[in-house]
């Protein structure tokens, strides 16, 4: 069955309970308003700081929008672009592109303009809804963006002259639902790659994935109508998105959170009674520095309800996890691995039981297999490290008109994830490296993610991020960049002492101290990063001759 199904019931049964609430607590604190003081002001104006909508109107709104897109002649294949911040519009409008059979395609908020071009010409986009945030950078591209699709302005204030507005095109719309038949192997959802190497790969998933992530996420994480999820990522990524439908399976609300601040995120959990929380690895460690420091103290808020928090889209120190459970000892703790590829996270994880075996990604999730192969193909024994493998119903269909790399990562059902790992002896995977981001030392393999969980353990260390730098003699060399906690002073010499306590040939040989640049889904940009410093690279192998 199509995901939207799951709406039209929540609609049906639990029509007047609020589905998605919206927090803008930025705006909150500029206009210095308490959460005392939010409870006595106006509904009108409350606005601003908090919205809410039922599932019943969560699914009008979907209605109205598909019907409108139909009767612009929208059809199945046809592809409609989302790109907004996260805001209640958001999914409804998901839903809705649904509903038509057409297909969404939701992007990166950090596009710039020429990526916004590139994607949008690359999904063979029809039409295009981006939010407030995002007129300067549609209005460099627009002339050409305008030549082959309709842009539509999701935003209160005035609609700009080179769009139209969703508000008024959906107003007259039925809100009933407009009933086009639609099985799980139609397409219904591109999703854009990181671009890890270069520009984006656009990603083409059927309905099947879509019911699947949503069968993994609630069979994982056991939602139930009691609880309610705090969502801080973007929606546009896969993780945000799918963790999410546990709480559409559930029929439970959800919080849509702006902003990333410690103090945000805890009054959230306390003042919307939130249950389950997905954080990303930066944003735990900002919770437990502030505690740490006394900017934030446990006993100002109500968290008893707070039952689960798990962590995805990288690899996870041991340490944090431990420090948390120190605060929290009554937490769930999940960590949960996947890939746009594989419709987000759970292809692996970790489960709520096994928090004594935090470190690793874990086993295969629900509905999924795996395998780690060597460069020939063959299965390695375990302990020995490979590339990572997954299957399940949730693996993309192709990369949208990109045969070549399609065939390079798809063989025979399984999806070669580009992931280094390991299996022990219980069956728990590890999580080694990217395999592009292995580095080779002097025909040496080290693998960045364990010298930065090595390092991160320091305790005057926030993050750090290490990369390959060019040597002449060795090939490549580890360098790190260190990012140190606020207030406090790191030297080289400090860190070099601290890393002997690595095997000699794993201890970074640069050492770099400035901000560790993470995506908006946690996972350190080490292109970024290494484009950064390719001038000083060169200026190495220039010196060395």
């Amino acid at each position: 069955m199509p995901l939207y199904e799951y709406l039209e019931r929540n609609a049906k049964l639990y029509g007047d309970e609020v589905a998605l609430i919206e927090l803008n607590p930025e705006q909150q604190e500029t206009g210095r308003i308490t959460w005392k003081e939010y409870e006595l002001i106006q509904p009108t104006q409350k606005q601003a700081y908090r919205r809410e909508i039922t599932w019943k109107v969560f699914d009008e709104k979907a209605n109205r929008l598909a019907n409108m897109l139909l009767s612009r002649g929208i059809k199945k294949g046809n592809k409609i672009g989302i790109l907004m911040m996260n805001c209640l519009e958001w999914l409804p409008i998901y839903f809705g592109i649904l509903k038509t059979g057409a297909i969404a395609v939701p992007f990166n908020f950090r596009y710039a303009a020429d990526e916004i071009k590139y994607c949008a010409d690359l999904a063979d986009l029809d039409i295009l809804f981006f939010g407030p945030e995002f007129i300067g950078r549609i209005e460099q591209v627009e002339e050409e963006l305008s030549k082959n699709r309709v842009l539509v302005y999701v935003g209160g204030d005035a609609c700009p002259t080179f769009a139209e507005s969703y508000r008024d095109l959906v107003a007259d719309y039925s809100g009933e639902a407009p009933n086009i038949e639609i099985t799980d192997d139609e397409y219904g959802a591109i999703y854009f790659s990181s671009g890890t190497t270069g520009f984006p790969k656009a990603i083409l998933h059927k309905h099947r994935s879509l019911m699947h992530a949503a069968a993994v996420e609630q069979n994982h994480h056991s939602q139930g109508r009691e609880d309610c999820f705090l969502c801080i990522p973007p929606l546009y990524h896969t993780g945000a998105k799918m963790h999410w439908m546990g709480s559409l399976v559930s029929a439970s609300p959800a919080v849509l959170l702006k902003g990333t601040k410690p103090k945000y995120i805890m009054d959230a959990v306390s003042n919307e009674h939130c249950t389950i929380v997905w954080l990303l690895v930066p944003w735990a460690q900002d919770i437990l520095d502030a505690l740490d420091r006394g900017d934030i103290k446990l006993e100002d808020y109500s968290l008893d309800q707070w039952r689960l928090m798990h962590i995805g889209a990288q690899p996870v120190p041991k340490s944090l996890i431990k420090r948390w459970l120190e605060y929290f000892p009554k937490h769930q703790y999940d960590t949960n691995y996947g890939l746009s590829e594989s419709i987000g996270p759970g292809c692996v994880h970790l489960g709520v039981e096994n928090v004594h075996k935090v470190g690793a990604i874990g086993i295969p999730g629900y509905g999924w297999e795996v395998k780690i192969i060597d460069d020939q193909g063959n299965i390695v024994t375990k302990g020995e490290a490979g590339e990572l493998c997954v299957k399940g119903p949730g693996v993309m269909d192709c990369y949208y008109k990109n045969e070549e790399a399609t065939a390079a990562c798809l063989k025979d059902g399984w999806l070669l994830t580009g992931d280094v790992a390991k299996e022990d002896e219980d069956g728990f995977i590890f999580l080694v490296d990217r395999k592009k981001d292995v580095i080779v030392c002097g025909g040496e393999n080290l693998y960045p993610v364990e010298i930065e969980d090595f390092m991160r353990k320091h305790d005057k260390i926030k993050d750090v991020a290490v990369i390959g730098f060019a040597d002449k003699r060795l090939g490549e060399i580890a360098g790190a960049i260190v990012e140190v906690k606020e207030g406090m002073t790191l030297t080289e010499e400090e860190v070099n002492e601290f890393n002997n306590g690595m095997p000699r040939y794993k201890r970074p040989r640069k050492i770099i101290f400035a901000p560790v640049l993470r995506n908006a889904t946690g996972k350190i940009e080490k292109p970024k990063l290494r484009q950064i410093y390719s001038c000083e690279r060169l200026v190495e192998l220039e010196n060395q001759d």
